[in-house]
């Protein structure tokens, strides 16, 4: 039991942190720099640097000169319009200068002053989402392969493991979450900030239901219908609001702060009173789980402009999700196993 009320008092106390941890962005408020932006928009050059997206308007039709002097379709698709290419430059040259001056970075319209990479906002983050997304797709195909031809099968050719279907759905929100998580990092715009955000909270929304409905053997379908269905319902509000009512920052946060502590909680509980043979591994999610929350909440700048805190989150999860998957498959193991004993 000590175990567990260490891991209580590190969710809680991870939690209690997330409202100070929130803040404005004060790059965007700096004189010089807002002043830097109006004139590059102006003008289209920063220092020596110019732009050709600003001899167009925002729907890529040219401002002066002939029809065919359009802006290249793969900078529209990309939504690299004058203004954010002024807002990148004039960032950079003036946290060329603060550096100068001794000063700390800091952040420009809520995001740390990352350095492009062909084009991308946050090429580490991107990378890393990447490989998350293929850690996914290795662990479902594991998983599924385990289950359909190593592990004996029902007369019916179905499997004995009751969760079979729990942990498809399972795979499908985290590649889709990951695939979001990508493209949103590669470029901040509304609409993939929306989807990234929303895949990412029904992601937590469903495993919230999975932690629940296996840490207590909800096996009977109706029992699990009577536990989804508030929280389904719960999660679809949830984003429907953030999408078409007010895209808040702040309680999109504590929401998904509450899923994710609730779950480890509920994995703790379990690893603590359970005879699982594989739940030191859980233990071991668990707090590194615990671990991970702490790079969303303490924030820091990009170290070079490509590693920021976030980007570091994204890297614990790559082997906390092949444990994870590693522990997926012994759980359909163990249970495989028991119930094929029974039947015969």
């Amino acid at each position: 039991m000590g175990r567990l009320h260490w891991i209580i008092f590190f969710t809680f106390t991870a939690v209690s942190a997330l409202v100070p941890a929130l803040h404005a962005s004060a790059g965007d408020a700096d004189p010089i720099y807002k002043s830097c932006v109006e004139d590059c928009e102006k003008s289209g050059c920063v220092k020596d640097k110019c732009f050709q997206h600003c001899k167009f308007t925002s729907d890529g039709k040219p401002i002066d000169g002939p029809w065919y002097l359009q802006e290249p379709l793969y900078l529209r698709w990309k939504q690299w319009d004058c203004r954010s290419d002024c807002r990148y430059q004039c960032m950079l040259a003036r946290e060329e200068e603060r550096q100068k001056l001794g000063d700390k970075p800091v952040k420009y319209h809520g995001k740390w002053p990352f350095q492009r990479v062909y084009g991308i906002q946050e090429p580490v983050a991107v990378a890393l989402s990447a490989l998350n997304l293929a850690i996914q797709f290795h662990g479902w195909i594991s998983f599924y392969i385990l289950l359909h031809y190593k592990l004996p099968l029902r007369p019916n050719k179905r499997t004995h493991y009751e969760y079979t279907g729990l942990w498809h759905i399972y795979a499908l929100f985290s590649m889709n979450s990951w695939f979001w998580s990508a493209v949103y990092h590669s470029r901040d715009v509304e609409l993939t900030e929306k989807l990234d955000y929303s895949s990412a909270v029904a992601l937590l929304g469903f495993t919230l239901i999975l932690a629940i409905l296996r840490a207590f053997n909800v096996r009977d379908e109706a029992a699990r219908v009577m536990v989804a269905a508030p929280l389904i319902a719960f999660v679809t509000t949830h984003i429907l609001y953030l999408n078409f009512y007010k895209l808040d920052y702040g309680l999109n946060f504590k929401v998904c702060s509450a899923m994710r502590v609730t779950q480890l909680l509920i994995w703790a509980v379990w690893a603590g009173v359970t005879r699982h043979p594989s739940r030191w591994k859980l233990w071991v999610v668990v707090a590194g789980g615990g671990v991970a929350m702490l790079l969303e909440i303490y924030d820091f700048p990009p170290y070079h402009g490509f590693v920021d805190a976030h980007a570091l989150w994204h890297a614990t999860t790559v082997p906390l999700t092949y444990l994870w998957w590693s522990f997926v498959r012994d759980d359909a193991e163990f249970r495989t196993l028991a119930l094929h004993k029974k039947v015969k």
